[in-house]
């Protein structure tokens, strides 16, 4: 029987995305008073790969990702998903705009060969966690590059997430040495 090795710490990211820039900075300061400081933080992107999201949180979205300070257990996953399901719902009721849903969060982690993300929606390819939460692995890293899987949203599979995520698998990296 191989010996029980503990799990590397790994990279806490949190995908925001919303119409309102003010809701996506509002997740930020909630998410560093929980988490910690923020490391790396992409650029906007726009948000425009599906529109699935239109009735509910409107045009025009941006988004962006956010990687924390400090290094984290995995298994943190179904807290930190619980977490930002409550901050969406809390800045929901907060009434400041017309939208259902104004603001989008997912939690996930890196490490140097994968990109984990949570939902609470079940596929034939994600695992069940625990309390209605799923984890998916989203993007695999090989060969110098981050890969899609067949389920892989599309946002996710732009080269330029990728290359983010880069700039976050080298910030692993040099926290891990």
């Amino acid at each position: 029987m191989a010996a029980v090795q503990p799990h590397r710490p790994v990279l806490l990211v949190l995908a925001a995305f919303s119409r309102y820039p003010e809701a996506i900075e509002w997740a930020k300061q909630r998410a560093e008073g929980a988490w910690g400081a923020v490391a790396l933080q992409s650029e906007l992107f726009d948000h425009r790969e599906t529109s699935y999201y239109e009735a509910t949180m409107g045009s025009d979205r941006k988004k962006t990702f956010f990687a924390f300070e400090s290094l984290v257990d995995s298994a943190g996953l179904v807290e930190w998903k619980e977490m930002s399901n409550q901050w969406e719902v809390d800045y929901q009721q907060s009434g400041k705009h017309p939208e259902p849903r104004p603001l989008n969060l997912d939690p996930g982690y890196l490490t140097e060969a994968k990109l984990i993300l949570a939902s609470t929606k079940d596929r034939d390819h994600r695992i069940y966690l625990g309390r209605g939460i799923y984890a998916e692995n989203t993007l695999y890293f090989t060969r110098g590059a981050w890969q899609p899987r067949p389920w892989t949203y599309p946002d996710y599979q732009r080269d330029d997430y990728h290359q983010f995520f880069v700039r976050c698998r080298d910030f692993l990296r040099r926290k891990q040495s």
